[in-house]
């Protein structure tokens, strides 16, 4: 009777281990002499140096009527992109990312509005901290997120979803002779991509009225390598 109880508790934590381990998408695999599988996740991570600066370039005003905003905002946005052609960036590497007349509301009963604007602007990592001095210099008082990526992404990609499945191949194999088990099929595999994480805007609105008033040189910014990792979650049946 003991024997059974211990055979039972252990049979129950196998499952509920092998289940809390399992994704929602992967497969609820039964447990008992019948279905002898060895399941396996690994993961592969890939980094490289960044060919590509995406900043976010972006302006507000100061509360005023409506029309005054926009006029202000009108000039503010027109002074920008003319740095940044000005600073060799091309037409085609500056896309709209929104621009809005706002009330004020920090002060609701003032009747006063804001205009704001933004831009994702590519460049180079190399030109990433002159084309943003440009465009701070311009009056762009809330840039300062850039992106570092690659053009290739899915290349990227590609090379760390290769290095998870030869990750998992080389565990399966190594748990198998390690378990006294012969592997005799791939039954089931899925993989996950992990995308990129993006840092959080600054704001430098008193950078901009410093460097006016005394032309600071550029900031320095170092760029961040590019990273991408792969998951992918195998069974196999074994003998």
């Amino acid at each position: 009777m003991n024997t059974f109880r211990i055979l039972a508790a252990s049979a129950a934590l196998a499952v509920a281990v092998s289940a809390g381990a399992q994704q929602a998408s992967q497969p609820q695999l039964k447990i008992d002499s019948t279905n002898r599988t060895l399941t396996l996740t690994a993961t592969g991570s890939v980094s490289t140096e960044p060919d590509e600066a995406i900043l976010h370039i972006g302006f507000q005003t100061m509360p005023a009527t409506a029309k005054a905003a926009y006029a202000e905002g009108a000039r503010t946005s027109n002074a920008i992109i003319g740095a940044l052609q000005q600073a060799g960036v091309t037409k085609t590497a500056i896309h709209s990312e929104s621009q809005y007349l706002a009330p004020d509301y920090t002060q609701p009963k003032s009747h006063k509005f804001t205009l704001v604007q933004h831009w994702t602007v590519k460049t180079t990592p190399q030109r990433a901290a002159e084309v943003l001095d440009a465009a701070v210099t311009a009056g762009a008082n809330t840039s300062g997120q850039i992106q570092w990526t690659v053009k290739d992404e899915r290349a990227l990609e590609d090379q760390a979803l290769k290095k998870a499945a030869a990750r998992v191949q080389q565990d399966a194999a190594a748990l198998a002779k390690a378990m006294g088990v012969r592997i005799v099929a791939l039954i089931y595999v899925s993989n996950q991509t992990s995308g990129p994480i993006f840092p959080r805007p600054v704001m430098y609105s008193a950078l901009a009225r410093a460097k006016s008033a005394e032309q600071a040189p550029p900031l320095s910014i170092e760029p961040q390598k590019v990273t991408r990792s792969a998951s992918v979650y195998a069974v196999y049946a074994i003998q």
